[in-house]
């Protein structure tokens, strides 16, 4: 699950090898291998260093496999450190993630914040395997600011 421009991929890697960790005040639950769960209030997810909290999540399996997950809130949030020890924090209305094809799309308010800069918007799609981030395109304009690099220290 699991965002800037001027960074290369921001998922830690090993983190889809981690187990993932569910908890939600109530679920509508079937655990077979085709099947939606619907968790509702207080949804958080953790799987290795990704962090995701949400009023509701559906998870939809196919196969026995996670093909999409659909958190929906106030905002929702999701935040995760990258390969190179760099958090990132994203927050939106919905955010729909799609591990087959690892894209991550989200909607609604849109903010993604990292060391480097931020990321605002009204529609945003994450390319997780290449980094890429997609910005507007649905008549709403986007916004970025980014950081000077920092000077090394000695």
């Amino acid at each position: 699950m699991c965002l800037l421009a001027t960074a290369p991929v921001l998922a830690k890697s090993s983190d889809r090898d981690q187990p993932m960790d569910i908890g939600a005040d109530r679920t509508d639950a079937l655990l077979g291998d085709d099947s939606v769960s619907t968790l509702e209030g207080n949804v958080r997810i953790r799987q290795g260093t990704m962090e995701v909290d949400a009023d509701k999540a559906e998870i939809h399996r196919r196969a026995g496999e996670i093909d999409r997950i659909v958190l929906t809130g106030a905002p929702a949030r999701l935040s995760q450190i990258s390969d190179q020890g760099e958090r990132m924090d994203a927050q939106a209305r919905q955010i729909v993630y799609t591990p087959p094809n690892e894209m991550m799309v989200l909607t609604g308010n849109v903010e993604i914040q990292q060391p480097r800069g931020n990321l605002r918007g009204e529609t945003i799609k994450y390319d997780i395997a290449t980094g890429r981030l997609d910005g507007g395109g649905d008549g709403q304009r986007v916004s970025m600011r980014i950081l000077p690099k920092s000077a090394p220290t000695n």
